[in-house]
Protein backbone atom coordinates (compact mmCIF):
# COMPACT_ATOMS: atom_id res chain seq x y z
CA UNK A 1 0.00 0.00 0.00
CA UNK A 2 1.44 3.54 -0.92
CA UNK A 3 1.97 6.15 1.54
CA UNK A 4 -0.69 8.31 -0.96
CA UNK A 5 -3.66 5.43 -0.50
CA UNK A 6 -2.83 5.81 3.56
CA UNK A 7 -3.37 9.34 3.12
CA UNK A 8 -6.53 9.04 0.89
CA UNK A 9 -9.25 10.05 3.73
CA UNK A 10 -12.23 7.06 4.22
CA UNK A 11 -15.54 9.11 2.38
CA UNK A 12 -17.98 10.21 5.24
CA UNK A 13 -21.23 7.80 5.43
CA UNK A 14 -24.56 9.77 4.42
CA UNK A 15 -26.44 10.27 8.01
CA UNK A 16 -29.54 12.60 6.13
CA UNK A 17 -30.79 13.66 3.17
CA UNK A 18 -33.29 16.20 1.66
CA UNK A 19 -35.89 15.48 -0.75
CA UNK A 20 -37.40 17.81 -2.45
CA UNK A 21 -38.72 18.70 -5.83
CA UNK A 22 -35.40 20.97 -6.16
CA UNK A 23 -33.16 21.28 -3.55
CA UNK A 24 -32.18 24.87 -4.91
CA UNK A 25 -35.56 26.10 -3.96
CA UNK A 26 -34.54 25.78 -0.34
CA UNK A 27 -30.98 27.42 0.11
CA UNK A 28 -31.16 28.12 3.77
CA UNK A 29 -31.77 24.48 3.76
CA UNK A 30 -28.87 23.87 1.72
CA UNK A 31 -26.32 26.09 4.21
CA UNK A 32 -28.44 24.64 7.61
CA UNK A 33 -27.90 21.13 6.36
CA UNK A 34 -24.00 21.93 5.84
CA UNK A 35 -23.62 23.41 9.33
CA UNK A 36 -25.12 20.67 10.93
CA UNK A 37 -23.70 17.55 9.11
CA UNK A 38 -20.99 18.91 7.06
CA UNK A 39 -20.85 16.45 3.73
CA UNK A 40 -22.80 13.65 6.04
CA UNK A 41 -26.04 14.21 4.13
CA UNK A 42 -27.14 13.83 0.22
CA UNK A 43 -30.01 14.78 -1.46
CA UNK A 44 -33.01 13.03 -3.22
CA UNK A 45 -35.74 14.46 -5.86
CA UNK A 46 -39.33 12.69 -4.89
CA UNK A 47 -39.26 10.83 -7.83
CA UNK A 48 -35.85 8.68 -6.33
CA UNK A 49 -36.49 9.00 -3.07
CA UNK A 50 -38.77 5.87 -2.85
CA UNK A 51 -36.14 3.24 -5.13
CA UNK A 52 -33.34 4.88 -2.42
CA UNK A 53 -35.31 3.60 0.66
CA UNK A 54 -35.10 0.12 -1.04
CA UNK A 55 -31.45 0.09 -1.11
CA UNK A 56 -28.88 -1.26 1.44
CA UNK A 57 -27.70 1.71 1.47
CA UNK A 58 -30.55 3.33 3.38
CA UNK A 59 -30.07 1.03 6.72
CA UNK A 60 -27.55 4.61 7.26
CA UNK A 61 -29.82 7.13 7.48
CA UNK A 62 -30.93 8.77 10.44
CA UNK A 63 -33.22 11.62 9.16
CA UNK A 64 -34.76 12.71 5.50
CA UNK A 65 -36.03 16.40 6.23
CA UNK A 66 -38.32 16.79 3.22
CA UNK A 67 -38.57 20.16 1.78
CA UNK A 68 -41.93 21.23 0.29
CA UNK A 69 -44.23 24.32 -0.85
CA UNK A 70 -47.17 25.07 -2.49
CA UNK A 71 -46.84 23.49 -5.97
CA UNK A 72 -46.01 20.53 -4.47
CA UNK A 73 -49.27 19.77 -2.89
CA UNK A 74 -50.19 18.36 -6.48
CA UNK A 75 -47.78 15.20 -5.57
CA UNK A 76 -48.87 14.75 -1.93
CA UNK A 77 -49.97 10.87 -2.42
CA UNK A 78 -46.22 10.27 -3.57
CA UNK A 79 -44.89 12.38 -0.37
CA UNK A 80 -47.40 10.73 2.04
CA UNK A 81 -45.77 7.38 0.82
CA UNK A 82 -41.82 8.43 0.83
CA UNK A 83 -42.83 9.61 4.47
CA UNK A 84 -44.64 5.91 5.47
CA UNK A 85 -41.69 4.09 3.54
CA UNK A 86 -39.40 6.08 5.92
CA UNK A 87 -41.23 5.26 8.95
CA UNK A 88 -41.38 1.78 8.38
CA UNK A 89 -37.21 1.81 8.00
CA UNK A 90 -37.23 3.60 11.65
CA UNK A 91 -35.87 6.51 9.53
CA UNK A 92 -37.18 10.12 11.45
CA UNK A 93 -39.19 12.36 8.90
CA UNK A 94 -38.48 16.29 8.92
CA UNK A 95 -41.22 18.28 7.49
CA UNK A 96 -39.80 21.54 6.11
CA UNK A 97 -42.40 23.49 4.45
CA UNK A 98 -43.14 26.98 2.60
CA UNK A 99 -47.46 27.99 2.00
CA UNK A 100 -48.37 24.52 2.00
CA UNK A 101 -52.19 24.41 3.54
CA UNK A 102 -52.75 23.24 7.19
CA UNK A 103 -54.59 20.08 5.49
CA UNK A 104 -51.62 18.91 3.41
CA UNK A 105 -49.33 19.27 6.77
CA UNK A 106 -51.66 17.70 8.79
CA UNK A 107 -51.92 14.44 6.67
CA UNK A 108 -47.92 14.13 6.39
CA UNK A 109 -47.72 14.40 9.81
CA UNK A 110 -50.55 11.95 10.12
CA UNK A 111 -48.33 9.49 7.68
CA UNK A 112 -45.67 9.52 10.29
CA UNK A 113 -43.66 13.14 10.17
CA UNK A 114 -41.58 13.44 13.28
CA UNK A 115 -41.11 17.29 13.19
CA UNK A 116 -42.68 20.55 11.38
CA UNK A 117 -40.46 23.48 10.20
CA UNK A 118 -41.81 26.19 8.38
CA UNK A 119 -39.10 27.63 5.79
CA UNK A 120 -37.78 30.30 5.86
CA UNK A 121 -35.94 28.87 8.06
CA UNK A 122 -35.77 30.62 11.40
CA UNK A 123 -32.17 30.84 12.89
CA UNK A 124 -30.78 27.62 14.33
CA UNK A 125 -34.52 25.95 14.47
CA UNK A 126 -33.26 23.08 11.65
CA UNK A 127 -30.62 21.53 14.61
CA UNK A 128 -33.20 21.83 17.50
CA UNK A 129 -35.16 20.49 15.16
CA UNK A 130 -32.58 17.56 14.48
CA UNK A 131 -31.04 17.05 17.69
CA UNK A 132 -34.99 17.34 19.10
CA UNK A 133 -35.91 14.17 16.60
CA UNK A 134 -32.95 11.76 17.22
CA UNK A 135 -32.46 12.35 21.08
CA UNK A 136 -33.72 9.14 22.44
CA UNK A 137 -38.01 10.22 23.14
CA UNK A 138 -39.03 7.90 25.93
CA UNK A 139 -42.11 8.07 27.74
CA UNK A 140 -41.55 9.46 30.69
CA UNK A 141 -42.93 7.78 33.85
CA UNK A 142 -46.30 9.61 35.09
CA UNK A 143 -46.33 10.23 39.10
CA UNK A 144 -48.79 7.99 40.21
CA UNK A 145 -51.00 10.99 41.40
CA UNK A 146 -50.76 12.15 38.09
CA UNK A 147 -52.00 9.29 36.43
CA UNK A 148 -55.85 9.19 35.32
CA UNK A 149 -57.81 6.71 37.25
CA UNK A 150 -61.21 7.77 35.87
CA UNK A 151 -62.99 5.32 33.01
CA UNK A 152 -64.75 6.42 30.69
CA UNK A 153 -68.53 6.11 31.05
CA UNK A 154 -70.15 8.19 27.79
CA UNK A 155 -73.14 8.56 30.43
CA UNK A 156 -73.32 11.83 31.26
CA UNK A 157 -74.11 15.12 29.43
CA UNK A 158 -71.60 17.50 30.84
CA UNK A 159 -72.04 21.65 31.01
CA UNK A 160 -69.87 23.05 28.48
CA UNK A 161 -67.75 26.35 29.48
CA UNK A 162 -65.53 27.78 27.61
CA UNK A 163 -63.74 31.03 29.03
CA UNK A 164 -61.50 33.51 26.58
CA UNK A 165 -59.88 36.72 27.39
CA UNK A 166 -60.99 40.08 25.74
CA UNK A 167 -57.15 40.92 25.77
CA UNK A 168 -53.94 39.54 27.26
CA UNK A 169 -53.90 39.48 30.77
CA UNK A 170 -57.37 39.36 32.16
CA UNK A 171 -57.24 36.46 33.61
CA UNK A 172 -58.43 33.73 31.67
CA UNK A 173 -56.32 31.05 32.52
CA UNK A 174 -56.57 31.89 35.94
CA UNK A 175 -60.27 31.85 36.08
CA UNK A 176 -60.73 28.37 34.24
CA UNK A 177 -58.09 26.80 36.26
CA UNK A 178 -59.75 28.14 39.50
CA UNK A 179 -63.47 27.49 38.05
CA UNK A 180 -62.80 23.89 37.55
CA UNK A 181 -61.10 23.07 41.05
CA UNK A 182 -63.91 24.50 42.58
CA UNK A 183 -66.42 23.10 40.76
CA UNK A 184 -64.05 19.66 41.47
CA UNK A 185 -64.41 20.24 45.19
CA UNK A 186 -68.09 21.92 45.44
CA UNK A 187 -69.57 18.32 46.96
CA UNK A 188 -66.90 18.66 49.44
CA UNK A 189 -67.73 18.17 53.23
CA UNK A 190 -67.42 21.10 55.08
CA UNK A 191 -65.67 19.22 58.14
CA UNK A 192 -62.23 18.20 58.34
CA UNK A 193 -60.35 18.40 54.41
CA UNK A 194 -59.47 14.93 53.30
CA UNK A 195 -57.15 14.43 50.58
CA UNK A 196 -56.34 11.63 48.22
CA UNK A 197 -59.01 8.67 47.31
CA UNK A 198 -60.07 8.98 50.57
CA UNK A 199 -62.10 12.34 49.56
CA UNK A 200 -65.44 12.66 48.86
CA UNK A 201 -66.31 12.35 45.08
CA UNK A 202 -67.43 15.46 43.25
CA UNK A 203 -68.89 16.41 40.18
CA UNK A 204 -66.59 14.41 37.24
CA UNK A 205 -64.63 18.13 35.94
CA UNK A 206 -62.31 18.22 32.97
CA UNK A 207 -60.28 21.06 31.79
CA UNK A 208 -59.65 21.39 27.98
CA UNK A 209 -56.80 23.58 26.99
CA UNK A 210 -57.58 24.52 23.64
CA UNK A 211 -54.87 26.92 23.38
CA UNK A 212 -52.52 24.74 22.02
CA UNK A 213 -49.41 26.85 21.34
CA UNK A 214 -49.03 29.04 24.50
CA UNK A 215 -51.26 27.07 26.82
CA UNK A 216 -50.08 27.65 30.44
CA UNK A 217 -53.00 25.53 32.38
CA UNK A 218 -50.14 22.76 33.11
CA UNK A 219 -47.82 25.13 34.37
CA UNK A 220 -50.97 26.61 36.79
CA UNK A 221 -51.14 22.95 38.03
CA UNK A 222 -47.90 21.75 37.76
CA UNK A 223 -48.19 18.94 35.12
CA UNK A 224 -46.21 17.32 32.71
CA UNK A 225 -47.16 17.98 28.79
CA UNK A 226 -47.26 14.85 26.92
CA UNK A 227 -47.05 13.79 23.49
CA UNK A 228 -50.21 11.61 23.98
CA UNK A 229 -52.03 14.95 23.54
CA UNK A 230 -50.52 15.97 20.28
CA UNK A 231 -51.28 12.23 18.75
CA UNK A 232 -54.64 12.01 19.88
CA UNK A 233 -55.27 15.64 18.50
CA UNK A 234 -53.76 14.72 15.31
CA UNK A 235 -56.05 11.51 14.34
CA UNK A 236 -59.11 12.57 15.83
CA UNK A 237 -61.09 10.14 13.19
CA UNK A 238 -59.97 7.13 15.53
CA UNK A 239 -60.12 8.57 18.66
CA UNK A 240 -62.54 6.78 21.29
CA UNK A 241 -62.85 7.16 24.97
CA UNK A 242 -60.00 5.25 26.08
CA UNK A 243 -57.71 7.54 23.88
CA UNK A 244 -59.11 10.71 25.54
CA UNK A 245 -58.87 9.67 28.73
CA UNK A 246 -55.36 8.11 28.25
CA UNK A 247 -54.97 11.77 27.35
CA UNK A 248 -55.77 13.56 29.93
CA UNK A 249 -54.01 14.01 33.60
CA UNK A 250 -55.30 13.95 36.85
CA UNK A 251 -54.47 16.85 39.47
CA UNK A 252 -55.19 15.31 42.66
CA UNK A 253 -57.55 12.60 41.47
CA UNK A 254 -60.18 15.41 41.38
CA UNK A 255 -59.77 17.23 38.31
CA UNK A 256 -58.76 15.74 34.55
CA UNK A 257 -56.58 18.14 32.62
CA UNK A 258 -56.20 18.13 28.98
CA UNK A 259 -52.81 20.15 28.80
CA UNK A 260 -51.49 22.11 25.45
CA UNK A 261 -48.60 19.31 23.92
CA UNK A 262 -45.53 19.52 24.21
CA UNK A 263 -43.97 21.55 21.20
CA UNK A 264 -45.90 24.36 19.61
CA UNK A 265 -48.40 23.46 16.93
CA UNK A 266 -49.97 25.57 14.02
CA UNK A 267 -53.01 26.62 15.86
CA UNK A 268 -54.86 25.65 12.28
CA UNK A 269 -53.42 22.18 12.07
CA UNK A 270 -56.71 21.06 14.42
CA UNK A 271 -60.05 21.70 12.54
CA UNK A 272 -63.30 21.97 13.86
CA UNK A 273 -64.45 18.76 13.51
CA UNK A 274 -61.58 18.21 15.41
CA UNK A 275 -62.36 20.22 18.48
CA UNK A 276 -66.19 19.25 18.17
CA UNK A 277 -64.99 15.90 18.77
CA UNK A 278 -62.88 16.73 21.62
CA UNK A 279 -65.03 18.38 22.97
CA UNK A 280 -67.72 16.42 23.09
CA UNK A 281 -66.10 13.02 24.09
CA UNK A 282 -65.28 15.46 27.25
CA UNK A 283 -68.85 16.45 27.31
CA UNK A 284 -70.00 12.41 27.57
CA UNK A 285 -67.40 11.60 30.21
CA UNK A 286 -67.83 14.48 32.93
CA UNK A 287 -70.66 16.67 34.33
CA UNK A 288 -68.17 19.86 33.66
CA UNK A 289 -65.94 20.92 30.86
CA UNK A 290 -63.86 24.25 31.48
CA UNK A 291 -62.06 25.14 28.43
CA UNK A 292 -59.11 27.25 28.49
CA UNK A 293 -59.29 29.45 25.12
CA UNK A 294 -57.00 31.22 23.30
CA UNK A 295 -56.58 34.70 23.05
CA UNK A 296 -57.17 35.02 19.03
CA UNK A 297 -60.67 34.01 17.27
CA UNK A 298 -59.97 31.04 14.69
CA UNK A 299 -61.94 28.94 12.92
CA UNK A 300 -62.90 26.66 15.36
CA UNK A 301 -63.87 29.20 17.98
CA UNK A 302 -67.37 28.83 16.02
CA UNK A 303 -67.45 25.36 16.78
CA UNK A 304 -66.54 26.22 20.70
CA UNK A 305 -70.02 28.78 20.89
CA UNK A 306 -71.94 26.78 19.60
CA UNK A 307 -71.41 23.85 21.81
CA UNK A 308 -71.09 26.20 25.08
CA UNK A 309 -73.55 26.30 27.48
CA UNK A 310 -72.16 29.88 28.62
CA UNK A 311 -69.36 31.75 27.45
CA UNK A 312 -67.28 33.19 30.02
CA UNK A 313 -65.16 36.61 28.49
CA UNK A 314 -62.80 38.32 30.82
CA UNK A 315 -61.79 41.73 30.56
CA UNK A 316 -60.38 44.98 32.20
CA UNK A 317 -61.69 48.21 32.68
CA UNK A 318 -59.35 49.62 30.48
CA UNK A 319 -59.36 50.77 27.26
CA UNK A 320 -58.63 47.74 24.85
CA UNK A 321 -60.40 45.60 26.76
CA UNK A 322 -63.57 47.86 25.43
CA UNK A 323 -62.38 47.72 21.92
CA UNK A 324 -61.90 43.98 21.64
CA UNK A 325 -65.47 43.38 23.19
CA UNK A 326 -66.87 45.98 20.97
CA UNK A 327 -64.77 44.26 17.81
CA UNK A 328 -66.06 40.81 18.76
CA UNK A 329 -69.99 41.63 19.30
CA UNK A 330 -69.84 43.42 15.51
CA UNK A 331 -68.35 39.95 14.25
CA UNK A 332 -70.79 37.50 16.35
CA UNK A 333 -73.51 39.66 15.38
CA UNK A 334 -72.84 39.97 12.22
CA UNK A 335 -72.55 36.35 11.31
CA UNK A 336 -75.41 35.46 13.38
CA UNK A 337 -73.57 33.82 16.07
CA UNK A 338 -75.17 32.74 19.86
CA UNK A 339 -73.73 36.26 21.03
CA UNK A 340 -76.07 35.95 23.93
CA UNK A 341 -74.45 33.19 25.22
CA UNK A 342 -71.49 35.30 26.50
CA UNK A 343 -71.37 36.46 29.71
CA UNK A 344 -68.71 39.30 30.74
CA UNK A 345 -66.54 39.11 33.83
CA UNK A 346 -65.08 42.33 35.10
CA UNK A 347 -61.50 40.89 36.44
CA UNK A 348 -59.55 43.62 38.90
CA UNK A 349 -63.12 45.19 39.82
CA UNK A 350 -63.14 48.30 41.82
CA UNK A 351 -63.61 47.93 45.12
CA UNK A 352 -67.30 48.13 46.43
CA UNK A 353 -66.69 51.39 47.60
CA UNK A 354 -64.81 53.10 44.97
CA UNK A 355 -68.48 55.02 43.56
CA UNK A 356 -65.91 56.48 41.21
CA UNK A 357 -64.98 53.30 39.70
CA UNK A 358 -68.54 51.39 39.93
CA UNK A 359 -69.74 54.73 38.00
CA UNK A 360 -66.88 53.84 35.30
CA UNK A 361 -68.44 49.80 35.20
CA UNK A 362 -72.00 51.29 34.10
CA UNK A 363 -70.73 53.86 31.59
CA UNK A 364 -68.52 50.63 30.17
CA UNK A 365 -71.28 48.40 30.05
CA UNK A 366 -73.69 51.33 28.66
CA UNK A 367 -71.28 52.44 25.64
CA UNK A 368 -70.82 48.29 24.70
CA UNK A 369 -74.34 47.64 24.40
CA UNK A 370 -73.51 44.69 27.17
CA UNK A 371 -74.25 43.56 30.73
CA UNK A 372 -71.19 42.54 32.83
CA UNK A 373 -72.55 39.86 35.57
CA UNK A 374 -69.61 38.82 37.51
CA UNK A 375 -67.60 41.16 38.81
CA UNK A 376 -63.89 39.82 40.30
CA UNK A 377 -61.47 41.58 42.66
CA UNK A 378 -58.06 42.00 42.42
CA UNK A 379 -56.31 39.37 43.99
CA UNK A 380 -52.84 40.85 44.00
CA UNK A 381 -48.89 39.54 43.27
CA UNK A 382 -49.65 36.88 45.55
CA UNK A 383 -52.24 35.13 42.23
CA UNK A 384 -49.14 35.20 40.09
CA UNK A 385 -46.79 33.84 42.36
CA UNK A 386 -49.62 31.02 43.86
CA UNK A 387 -49.50 29.91 40.06
CA UNK A 388 -45.93 29.56 39.57
CA UNK A 389 -46.20 27.18 42.85
CA UNK A 390 -48.65 24.96 40.62
CA UNK A 391 -51.56 25.08 42.50
CA UNK A 392 -54.90 26.36 42.68
CA UNK A 393 -56.29 29.28 44.72
CA UNK A 394 -57.83 27.21 46.85
CA UNK A 395 -54.66 25.36 48.09
CA UNK A 396 -52.32 27.67 48.18
CA UNK A 397 -53.83 31.19 48.96
CA UNK A 398 -57.38 30.26 50.01
CA UNK A 399 -58.49 33.13 52.04
CA UNK A 400 -57.58 35.61 48.88
CA UNK A 401 -60.50 37.88 47.78
CA UNK A 402 -60.25 36.65 44.08
CA UNK A 403 -60.40 32.83 45.24
CA UNK A 404 -63.48 33.51 47.31
CA UNK A 405 -65.10 35.24 44.39
CA UNK A 406 -64.36 32.16 42.29
CA UNK A 407 -65.73 29.75 44.80
CA UNK A 408 -68.99 31.50 44.80
CA UNK A 409 -69.03 31.91 40.73
CA UNK A 410 -68.69 27.93 40.91
CA UNK A 411 -71.78 27.64 43.08
CA UNK A 412 -74.00 29.47 41.35
CA UNK A 413 -72.74 27.52 38.29
CA UNK A 414 -73.44 24.24 39.77
CA UNK A 415 -76.51 25.62 41.54
CA UNK A 416 -77.70 26.65 38.11
CA UNK A 417 -77.09 23.29 36.82
CA UNK A 418 -78.78 21.12 39.27
CA UNK A 419 -82.06 23.24 38.93
CA UNK A 420 -82.19 22.33 35.35
CA UNK A 421 -81.64 19.04 35.90
CA UNK A 422 -84.14 19.04 38.69
CA UNK A 423 -86.78 20.59 36.17
CA UNK A 424 -85.81 17.81 33.73
CA UNK A 425 -86.13 15.10 35.45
Amino acid sequence: MTSSQMLQPEPQPITACTVSRDVQNFDLLIEDMEACLGESWGDLSFADALPFLEQPDASELEFIAIALEEEDEADLALISEIVRAAKAREIKVLLIAEDVSPAALHGLLRDGGDEFVPYPLPEGELAQAIERVLSVQETPAVAPALENKLKATGDRNGVVIPVQGMAGGTGATTLAVNLAWELANIDVGKGKKVKGADAPAGPRVCLLDLDFQFGTTSTYLDLPRREAVFEMLQDTDNMDSEVFMHSLLSYDQKLQVLTAPTDLIPMDLISPVDVERVIEMARTNFDYVIIDMPSTLLEWTETVLNKAHVFFATLELDMRSAQNTLRIKRVLQSEQLPFEKMRFVLNRAPKFTDLNGKSRIKRLADSLGISIEVQLPDGGKTVAQNADHGVPMAEGIAKNPLRKEIAKLAASVHEVNEADIAATA
